[in-house]
């Protein structure tokens, strides 16, 4: 397996970094590697916001008082950092409560029909896989392209035959994550502007992959991008944006009206007027208090590099999959099975594995992350609200999953792992610009406590 520097490089500028913006990291005895699920940040981003807050006089925006033109001020002047950041000066920002929800903007506001075709890859996060049901409902058809079962990267040859199939559809849409939120497969961005030529429109989900990696929208122009900021620099939570190509802005129809998203309305005579902007779907009152710090943040972020903590994540998960490739069991079976790519130029810097015994049984993850906690180990364990990826690695095919869901009105996790009576889930890591080499090597001693032992017989337990 091709897995970059082996050992790891020694980097004194991200340890000084770790020392100085993250040092509860090691106050609290805390390998934390769940940087996808949150990431974590800097002490001096947290800092500077407070003296904002502690200084200045904020109002709710929407008025010309001076509180609210302060506030009103710093919003825009964050937004445009935003814009600046991702080189995005042809589209509308929108602020959201995260990258859900900006989804949810496209989902409810495309403009889907009998005539509109919706695609999406097997490896969408469900907050895109929801907007089949827009176009279901709308009398729309979907379909899901599957990514490769062998290293669940896209196979853009296949992907490009089966485009040809859809050329009558008036209004076609495609979405794809820019990289996954479980394998950290990173697809090609070149297929934005290959789809575009084809009379489609682009959705991307980037929220995973712009953390560690540069998104440059002057060449790659997507129609829609949604992102979360809390995933690229850990404060605050709670606000994303949907970033929308100023030509494409037109395709998304607003069906009612909200306060702050109107130029006027009147009671008495039927009729109103939506903004023409990226006001019209920032619904009422924004987070006028938090978004400021967007601004800090993407400061932080620059004064570092983009392209430099890029080089550091593909190092670090090189030097993860090496050392967890190394564990074997006595009769040489692997420990560990990790999903995707071989090359880590196709990865970003989350990986998603499952744990087994030596005659090849799985171990339940719900028994990793229970022990895992005991020891002060933040991974994440499950699905990841990806169930395309969940499906592949388990070999669920539609044949085996239609008895389940056509013989009850009400599921859950465990309801049907029960009924299949195989093992769904997995383990996923990730590493983050705080991340040393301790950290790797903590969670590789926690995991070498399997090698030779027997998993538990049954395939679910609850613990």
């Amino acid at each position: 397996m091709k897995t970059g520097p082996s050992p790891l490089p020694s980097d004194e500028f991200f340890e000084n970094l770790r020392r100085k913006e993250y040092a509860r990291l090691d106050e609290t005895r805390s390998i934390y590697l769940d940087y996808t699920g949150g990431n974590l940040f800097p002490l001096s981003l947290l800092e500077d916001h407070y003296q904002t807050l502690k200084t200045k006089v904020m109002g709710n925006p929407h008025s010309t008082n001076p509180s609210s033109l302060l506030s009103t001020q710093m919003v825009a002047s964050a937004r445009q950092k935003v814009l600046e950041y991702f080189n995005a000066e042809d589209y509308y920002c929108i602020f959201t409560t995260n990258a859900s929800e900006a989804l949810h903007i496209v989902g409810e506001n495309y403009d889907f029909d009998p005539e509109s075709f919706f695609l999406l890859t097997s490896d969408n996060h469900n907050s895109v896989n929801g907007i089949r049901e827009y176009c279901h409902h709308k009398g729309g058809r979907h379909e899901y392209f599957s990514v490769n079962y062998e290293d669940l990267c896209i196979n853009e040859i296949a992907l490009k035959t089966r485009v040809e199939q859809y050329q009558g559809f008036k209004r076609k849409l495609f979405a794809y994550p820019a990289q996954s939120n479980v394998s950290g497969v990173r697809h090609s961005l070149e297929l934005i502007p290959w789809m575009k030529d084809k009379g489609w429109d682009v959705l991307l989900d980037a929220a995973a992959y712009v953390p560690t990696s540069r998104l440059d929208l002057k060449l790659y122009q997507p129609d829609f991008v949604c992102l979360s900021f809390y995933k690229i620099f850990g404060y605050p939570t709670g606000i994303g944006c949907l970033l929308v190509k100023k030509d494409s802005f037109h395709k998304l129809h607003k069906q009612w009206f909200a306060g702050g998203t109107v130029t006027l309305v009147s009671v008495n005579y039927d009729r109103y007027y939506l903004a023409p902007d990226h006001e019209r779907f920032e619904n009422g009152t924004i987070n006028y208090l938090g978004i400021p710090a967007l601004e800090k943040g993407l400061n932080f972020i620059e004064n570092i590099g983009i392209d430099r903590i890029h080089q550091r994540i593909e190092d670090l998960t090189g030097y993860l999959i090496r050392r967890l490739g190394d564990l074997k069991h006595d009769n040489g079976r692997p420990l560990l099975r990790i999903f995707g790519p071989e090359d880590i130029k196709d990865r970003g810097g989350n990986i998603v594995l499952n744990f087994f015994d030596p005659e090849g049984k799985p171990w339940p993850f719900e028994l990793i992350e229970k022990e895992a906690n005991a020891r002060n180990i933040s991974v994440r364990t499950g699905c990841f609200c990806n169930p395309g990826i969940d499906e592949i690695n388990h070999c669920l095919s539609s044949d085996a999953l239609a008895p389940y869901f056509s013989s009850r009105d009400q599921g859950n996790y465990q309801d049907m792992v029960q009924f299949l009576g195989t093992m769904r889930g997995s383990v996923r890591l990730s590493v983050g610009i705080p991340t040393v080499r301790k950290d790797i090597d903590g969670f590789v001693e926690f995991a070498k406590q399997y090698l030779g032992l027997e998993a538990p017989s049954q395939v679910m337990q609850q613990f």
